[in-house]
């Protein structure tokens, strides 16, 4: 116990978040690569494979989202719990992630029997792409629990200030799946070419891989938790402190699903290819959102340790370091999309029409990148302090009151590079709001906090 509260309670907040990001970071950042290393082999099967696994994101977006906000969940509650000295509680969270990983998986190879082609037909009748994007996402939603394991998993070890041993879960799911990709999508060393299925297995069995590693590192090096399931009994409290701050987090990522799908459907009426460039876009983009997440998530257990221990300087200090350190790798990214644009669209096999439509895509989107990161380091504060409905209300307004409505106005007026604009307007006025709310949540939550002697 004394070695996590010196972790999170009492070392200098500029190393200790950087300490607590970095792994994170990095793990984030191997994730990225594996995603888009699926994208490349899938794009070299044809463009309409591409435009495939585009059109499943927003089903992989939601699976993912739930992972992450019961991870955002349990994480939140536990490191309040562990600044408070809770230590039964501490293991109560830890005990009902490995049983809400099981509900969660169960509730999704439900959606991946009974839903998945429904879902692709309504988006389009292209029979070639409706095969890809089925073949794909059934395996990928029926085999959820290795995500669902390893996803708060990690979330667990990185609430307990042991951020390495998530890189390392990370690290070696992507390298499975970056190594069996190309082995099974086009059946190299005596396997079956299996296309976009051969994708899908790959994913799940590196999620699978990196999900074992996790409960490893959980049982044998978290000292901090105590796992007992005998006489486990799930906790109607424990569930619903969990989506208290959890389904918040669940929301806005199936929000961002759904604007995925608006989009999708908004640019399906200019092509396929424009749908491809979104995909492509959200691929390449995730290498620098990811490390921005990857700052967020240890930037959360720190200021949920902190605010549990009143400490309010440690707060303020842990989000001005976290806005910074935001701020300039979205700068960075702002940049390398400007520069290089064409060089990006070219990794994926991408036809003339494709650059000629993405290379003023992928400049015009990241335009947006600076807002964007403040916007996400505020919002996992909101989610640190009790405060997860601001979270909820400025991914709502953001990406359906504001992005699709201003997007579909743009197609109509303008066409299709008038589109891309819509997520700069968008990220622009959803700061506003989350500045506001920030203000708000300043005065009545962190300046009343009184500061401990503690603080550094």
């Amino acid at each position: 116990m004394q070695n996590n509260e010196n972790i999170l309670g009492t070392t200098p907040i500029n190393a200790l978040l950087i300490k607590m990001s970095l792994p994170i970071m990095i793990s984030m950042l191997m994730q990225a690569c594996y995603n888009i290393v699926d994208s490349i082999f899938i794009s070299r099967l044809s463009e309409n494979a591409l435009s495939a696994i585009s059109l499943s994101y927003p089903l992989q977006f939601t699976m993912i989202a739930v992972g992450i906000g019961t991870g955002v969940g349990i994480s939140a509650n536990l490191s309040k719990n562990l600044g408070e000295k809770r230590m039964n509680s501490v293991n109560d969270y830890a005990n009902h992630s490995i049983f809400l990983s099981i509900i969660c998986s169960i509730v999704f190879i439900f959606i991946g029997i009974f839903f998945v082609k429904p879902f692709f037909t309504f988006q389009t009748e292209n029979i070639e792409i409706i095969n890809y994007g089925v073949s794909y996402c059934q395996i990928c939603l029926i085999g959820s629990l290795g995500l669902f394991i390893q996803v708060i998993g990690e979330r667990l070890l990185q609430s307990t200030g042991l951020s390495i041993f998530s890189m390392y879960t990370q690290l070696i799911g992507a390298i499975i799946n970056i190594i069996l990709d190309p082995i099974f999508i086009f059946g190299l060393f005596g396997m079956p070419k299996m296309g976009t299925a051969g994708a899908a297995l790959a994913t799940i069995i590196g999620q699978f891989c990196a999900a074992i590693i996790a409960l490893y590192f959980n049982f044998t090096k978290n000292t901090t938790l105590q796992f007992s399931f005998k006489n486990f009994k799930p906790q109607r409290s424990i569930i619903m402190h969990t989506y208290m701050i959890g389904l918040p987090s669940i929301v806005m990522q199936s929000i961002g699903s759904i604007m995925i799908f608006g989009m999708n459907k908004i640019l399906l009426n200019f092509s396929t290819t424009a749908t491809a460039v979104l995909g492509v876009y959200y691929k390449v983009q995730s290498f620098i959102f990811m490390p921005v997440f990857g700052l967020n998530s240890g930037l959360i257990p720190i200021v949920s340790f902190n605010f549990g221990a009143r400490n309010k300087k440690r707060i303020i200090d842990g989000l001005k370091f976290g806005m910074l350190y935001a701020s300039i790798i979205m700068i960075i990214g702002t940049i390398l999309f400007n520069m290089f644009p064409k060089q990006i669209l070219n990794i994926f096999n991408a036809s003339n029409y494709m650059i000629e439509i993405g290379v003023p895509a992928l400049r015009i989107i990241s335009l947006h990148y600076i807002f964007a990161g403040i916007n996400i380091i505020l919002i996992g504060a909101f989610q640190s302090l009790g405060k997860a409905t601001n979270s909820l209300i400025i991914s709502i307004v953001r990406q359906l009151v504001f992005l699709l409505p201003i997007a579909y106005i743009l197609s109509k007026l303008f066409g299709l590079n008038a589109i891309w604009f819509s997520f700069l307007i968008s990220e622009c006025l959803a700061l506003i709001i989350t500045i506001l709310f920030f203000i708000d949540t300043n005065k009545k939550i962190i300046i009343p906090l009184q500061t401990t002697k503690n603080e550094k």
